[in-house]
């Protein structure tokens, strides 16, 4: 259970890139990898900063929904992978929007069902908390606050 969550997340992102970017003339193919591990990165720290605004309930609902691409969450993971693609790799923002849109949807679903499904080890919600706030949820919010003031 304590895989490394960034690589199975990058893992998920690669098994949906094919048309959103290795098939994609906007990303130079000598591109495509750092473009995945990108959007991954965007992936969790988006997570990261819901769970440190005190988001915890809209990632929590995310996980247990069925539509998770209408989870605010989703949306921001989506926007902000956007916008990293435009930041790291120079495309303009309708590029950068079809990419993140054909791409995050499926890959936040798979995210979630692999979370979901009992014979799935690759995600489950206390490793997946834990990998982002350090320590159980509440425990790793906690922690976080409690640096922040000393």
């Amino acid at each position: 259970k304590n895989n490394n969550m960034f690589d199975n997340l990058l893992n998920l992102v690669k098994e949906h890139a094919g048309d959103a970017i290795v098939n994609n003339p906007a990303i130079p193919n000598e591109k495509n990898d750092e473009a995945i591990s990108s959007t991954t990165n965007s992936i969790i720290d988006t997570l990261k900063g819901q769970l440190t605004s005190g988001n915890l309930t809209a990632i929590t609902d995310m996980f247990k929904g069925g539509n998770v691409n209408a989870s605010s969450v989703a949306s921001s993971v989506q926007s902000n992978v956007a916008t990293d693609l435009m930041k790291k790799f120079g495309i303009d923002n309708a590029q950068a929007s079809n990419i993140a849109s054909s791409l995050i949807p499926k890959v936040m679903e798979s995210f979630t069902k692999k979370t979901n499904d009992p014979n799935d080890s690759s995600f489950d919600l206390s490793s997946i908390m834990s990998s982002l706030g350090g320590g159980s949820a509440a425990g790793g919010i906690g922690g976080m606050l409690k640096g922040l003031f000393n």
